[in-house]
């Protein structure tokens, strides 16, 4: 069975934790150990997220004294890509003894004339009082909203339309490679609409979106987004928390979950199992194996009866 599988960004970094990279090296073992045994028995590909890393580096990227301005979030996100990357393959490698792992730096095409772009609603970076807020966005030309207690920049989530290396993807997959790929949803690209060529944007696609679209080009059978919390929840956190754990695309919708939280994982699932009529799950990375085999997490199906 061909799985993608899409990480959490409590894969690296749980909640809570301080950003070292210590920290990361030590989390991402247990991501290892959590995968080993589908990579055993199934045909695997890995995205993950990259929420704290990009966020980090934006923040650094802002502050440095020596740069005229900061770095673009596209290669800010191929950064994460590579170093996220990096530490999956190595922890994957001492995990897996001779098998061929390959970790991609991805491209993700985005319309340029996505409504996104208009309305830039993704959280990224530091906290800031509203006063420190207002003046970096002057200074930078940044959009800022408030986050709870705070604001932060916030910048477009444009929808994802292909991944570039797809074919490049599936090739790694027939020479029996295990390939890590589309890290923080890809970089995000535009293509010329007269000549292909491709160009950064300022913007952070959805992870969880682009592993379902990854899993449907590639023909894959099961979509796995591993998490940290066993299932999804309706009223999650409420005294009517109720968990969700065989449900159709229609009746997950239903459940109108959080954008910043369950919302994107929810879509990505239906949306994969209403185009491919495969199998979705969500829960715990701890539990990815019982997932794939019915006993844990929140599995969406098909509708069978009047499909």
């Amino acid at each position: 069975m061909r799985i993608v599988v899409a990480l959490g960004g409590n894969a690296l970094l749980h909640r809570g934790e301080r950003p070292d990279a210590a920290v990361q090296q030590a989390n991402i073992e247990r991501v290892a150990t959590a995968l080993a045994a589908l990579v055993h028995e199934h045909e695997v590909v890995i995205t993950h997220g990259n929420g704290p890393q990009i966020g980090l580096l934006a923040v650094e990227s802002t502050a440095d004294p020596a740069l005229t301005g900061p770095y673009p979030l596209h290669l800010l996100g191929a950064q994460t890509e590579g170093m996220i990357g990096s530490l999956l393959a190595c922890a994957l490698h001492n995990a897996l003894p001779g098998r061929r792992i390959a970790a991609l730096v991805t491209h993700t095409l985005v319309r340029a004339d996505d409504p996104a772009f208009a309305r830039p609603t993704k959280f990224v970076g530091q906290m800031y009082s509203r006063k420190l807020a207002e003046s970096l966005a002057r200074r930078h030309r940044w959009h800022i909203a408030e986050d709870g207690t705070g604001w932060r920049r916030v910048v477009a989530s444009p929808a994802p339309e292909r991944i570039v290396e797809t074919d490049t993807i599936q090739e790694l997959l027939n020479s029996g490679s295990l390939v890590i790929c589309a890290g923080g949803g890809g970089v995000p690209v535009t293509a010329d609409g007269d000549t292909g060529a491709l160009a950064g944007v300022e913007a952070v696609v959805d992870k969880d979106l682009t592993a379902a679209l990854l899993a449907e080009d590639l023909k894959a059978d099961f979509l796995l987004i591993l998490t940290d919390v066993p299932c999804v929840y309706t009223g999650y956190g409420t005294p009517r928390q109720q968990p969700v754990l065989d449900v159709t695309p229609a009746e997950l919708r239903r459940g109108h979950f959080a954008d910043g939280s369950m919302g994107p994982k929810t879509e990505a699932a239906a949306r994969f199992v209403e185009h491919t009529a495969g199998l979705a799950a969500i829960g715990a990375l701890d539990a990815a194996y019982e997932i794939v085999h019915g006993r844990a997490g929140t599995l969406v199906r098909p509708d069978l009866v009047g499909g």
